[in-house]
């Protein structure tokens, strides 16, 4: 008697807004790719066509259109609508290489307290631009990575994962809460992250998986500074005990570039306190261990700055 085929084990997840070219380009790979996994497509309240041509040539991919700008928590939405065990990420101008959506699968079936998996990261020249694709500096500090590892893990133990290079199991992430709609877009990984480990579940990092990403020009990279160095200011202040918390928060303030950018971060870092401290909720012990194994790697990091 034959069996029948088994079905996907990974959806892929795509956030975007008013980068129609780049998303197309980007569903045009993920249909190549021989796991044909389920695409779910979450338009952020775009105004230049994405979602007519994204209907038009893909109609196979899940279309949800929220009519306004989810940030990251347009992957939440996504999560609704996956039937999936494994939930993979991709930014509009990223995609996965044939074959690693499979072996990111296969990790998580063997290592059921592994709760996500990080790939490597390739970065493409601009569209137009010519230039040999090279590997992205984040991507050594990842296979570096500083966390204790225990022996039986099948790769060196993260602190955080980058969304668009990461698979994670669909339960854990929905349990987890998914991404918070306060930090919105911008080093929002931190946070899921932290309360994923507190939930008990392993981040690791995987050789064998691999990124493909084309950096748009459409992009406003002081908007993405802003948000990144607020929402790593209360990651720390959420989630971190303050003795860790305090000097990590002087290190970043005093690392930042001193100009209007970093003082409006500072400043709606500072107006979410009382949000924060509400919602603070510090780390287990075990965890915390991990995170500050990070702390003195991320302050010597070339691959992460508040610039732009």
């Amino acid at each position: 008697m034959n069996r029948a085929a088994p079905g996907p084990r990974v959806t892929v997840a795509v956030i975007t807004r008013d980068r129609r070219p780049e998303l197309l380009h980007t569903l045009d790979r993920l249909a190549e790719v021989p796991e044909r996994p389920p695409v779910v497509v979450v338009d952020n309240g775009s105004r230049d066509g994405t979602a007519a041509a994204v209907a038009a040539a893909h109609p196979r991919a899940l279309l949800l259109t929220p009519g306004r700008n989810l940030g990251a928590c347009g992957r939440n939405l996504a999560a609704r609508h996956v039937r999936t065990p494994y939930l993979a990420f991709s930014d509009d101008d990223s995609w996965w290489e044939p074959g690693s959506l499979d072996r990111a699968a296969d990790l998580l079936d063997a290592h059921p307290t592994v709760g996500a998996v990080t790939g490597r990261i390739t970065v493409h020249p601009p569209a137009g631009e010519d230039g040999a694709p090279r590997e992205d500096p984040i991507t050594e500090e990842l296979r570096h990575s500083p966390v204790p590892t225990p022996s039986w893990l099948p790769g060196p133990a993260l602190g955080s994962f980058l969304a668009a290079a990461t698979v994670l199991r669909t339960d854990a992430f929905r349990a987890a809460g998914g991404f918070s709609p306060r930090l919105h877009l911008g080093g929002e990984e931190e946070l899921l992250a932290a309360d994923l480990a507190a939930d008990g579940w392993w981040l690791v990092f995987a050789d064998d998986l691999t990124v493909h990403h084309r950096p748009s020009r459409r992009r406003d990279s002081t908007d993405r500074r802003i948000r990144g160095l607020r929402n790593t200011l209360w990651y720390g202040w959420l989630r971190r005990p303050w003795r860790s918390a305090l000097p990590r928060t002087a290190r970043i303030a005093a690392g930042a570039p001193r100009d209007a950018a970093t003082l409006r971060a500072l400043g709606q870092a500072a107006a979410g306190l009382p949000w924060v401290l509400r919602e603070r909720r510090p780390v287990p012990a075990v965890v915390e261990e991990r995170l500050r194994a990070l702390d003195d790697a991320q302050r010597r990091s070339t691959a992460r700055r508040y610039v732009g």
